[in-house]
């Protein structure tokens, strides 16, 4: 599948894609041996490509579920030197970069990617993409305030869509609360805000589950690659096709049709044998008048040898 020049230059980490755009108009960008200056020139996946002669090396789609603990920042650099997702990935040479966020003091489910078509999809709010979260405050809450995060509540920056709310169940002995609220808006701290409103602050909070993708097999920090099948799961779940970078496989070729071969053609047809009794098989008899007449002196009918 072709690309846009200047997206394929922005993904491969040669530049933002408006300063690709200044380098195309340049003329510092080649594209098989050619000056390209054209923007919107479409390029396939096995073009050349240089910028000011350097070859452009175009990285791997890759595709991480990550666990993010407790104490990390979801960013791949943290000026104020806290611990970051880059330091769990230092061995994964594409470039990735974290689909969403997850506050410092919330774990869970993340996902990295250098896929930006799908990163964008998955963020956009008008895909509506699930996420599922695991939700412990203090207190005994009723349900008639579970019942406000269900309808929707008023932040700040408006109402929230209705939520899904299942309580898990209370703690009466600890004097807690769990339950699940799965949202598909993307808002800052969404739902730590929208318990902060119904009165009960989020003592503990886990994202566990992000359309297809649930934690299963997982422990905190830990980092695995996508399977084929979720990577296309996901890219349905948000509306997107088929991979381009995976080939579909050819059409088989159709058989040719058998001819019917013309009657007294090809391998004789079977004969219906016919079982004597006190016999277990038997095999085809040639009748004639003479061999009918030496069967009907014998008691024991004699074998014919099959030629």
């Amino acid at each position: 599948m072709e690309e846009r020049l200047q997206k394929v230059l922005a993904a491969a980490g040669v530049a933002s894609r408006r300063e690709a755009e200044e380098y195309i108009t340049a003329g510092r960008v080649k594209v098989n041996g050619k000056v390209v200056k054209e923007l919107g020139t479409k390029v396939g996946p096995n073009a050349f490509i240089t910028v000011d002669g350097h070859p452009v090396h175009r990285e791997r789609k890759t595709y991480l579920l990550f666990y993010k603990p407790r104490g990390v920042v979801t960013t791949m650099k943290d000026p104020e030197g806290r611990k970051s997702i880059a330091d769990f990935v230092k061995d994964i040479p594409q470039r990735v970069y974290p689909v969403g966020r997850l506050d410092y003091n919330t774990e869970g489910l993340l996902l990295l990617t250098n896929d930006g078509e799908l990163a964008q999809a998955l963020t956009h709010p008008s895909h509506e993409v699930n996420k599922t979260y695991e939700v412990t405050v203090p207190g005994i809450v009723p349900q008639d305030k579970l019942d406000l995060l269900r309808i929707g509540v008023k932040l700040e920056d408006g109402m929230t869509a209705p939520a899904l709310v299942n309580l898990m169940g209370y703690d009466y002995d600890k004097n807690l609360t769990r339950f699940t609220v799965t949202i598909h808006e993307g808002r800052n701290r969404q739902v730590r805000r929208m318990c902060d409103y119904i009165g009960f602050p989020v003592r503990y909070l886990r994202r566990v589950m992000m359309g297809p993708l649930t934690l299963t097999g997982l422990r905190r920090g830990d980092c695995r690659e996508l399977f084929n099948e979720e990577i296309e799961e996901l890219r349905a779940t948000c509306g997107l096709k088929r991979d381009p970078e995976k080939k579909e496989k050819p059409a088989a070729e159709p058989k040719p049709e058998k001819k019917a071969k013309p009657a007294g053609e090809g391998k004789p047809k079977r004969i219906a044998v016919v079982k004597p009794e006190g016999r277990k098989s038997a095999r085809p008899r040639i009748k004639s008048e003479e061999k009918s007449v030496k069967r009907a002196q014998s008691d024991k009918p004699k074998r014919i040898k099959k030629v």
